[in-house]
This record gives structure tokens, C-alpha cells and sequence, in this order.
């Protein structure tokens, strides 16, 4: 194995914890988003209606599954209700 190889693979190996890192932060700040959507914003659901924002219920069950894609359409409901954000990790 040549050195340039050696490289890229110790490079590869080094950075898998972080992206694994990266994830779970993403994971966790997207679980603490969907809490307080649900607490705050989601009450017409516990009514057996129809959510009021039906994309911010489509990011909060994108998130439920592990798909952190939905985190910017959540923080935006809940800055346009004028709730602070929970802490990002």
C-alpha cells in the first residue's frame, strides 16, 4: 500500500466518529424540536383535528423516524410562534 493510500484511509477512519457524532447531535436536537412542537403547537391533534401546520406534522414524523431533514421546517414553526429554540448540542 502506498503512502497517499495509507492517508486517505487513516483520514477515512479518523473522520467516521465525528460524522457519527455529527448524527446523533443532529438526532437529538431534531427529538428536543419535535418535544417542543408537540408541547406547544401541535394541541389540535390531541382533539382528533387535523394539525394546523401539516408540513411542520410531516418534519416532526420525518424526524420520529431518524430523517433529521425536517429540523429547519420545525424550528420555523416555532420561531413564527414566537418560541425560543432548545439548545443545538
Amino acid at each position: 500500500m502506498n503512502t497517499f493510500t495509507k492517508i486517505l484511509l487513516a483520514a477515512a477512519l479518523l473522520s467516521l466518529p465525528a460524522t457519527a457524532f455529527a448524527q446523533s447531535s443532529d438526532a437529538a436536537y431534531c427529538n428536543a424540536l419535535v418535544a417542543k412542537y408537540q408541547q406547544y403547537l401541535d394541541q389540535s391533534s390531541k382533539r382528533g383535528q387535523q394539525p394546523q401546520n401539516v408540513d411542520a406534522q410531516t418534519a416532526v414524523e420525518k424526524c420520529k423516524a431518524g430523517d433529521t431533514s425536517g429540523i429547519p421546517t420545525i424550528e420555523k414553526a416555532l420561531k413564527d410562534a414566537k418560541f425560543d429554540l432548545p439548545p443545538r448540542g
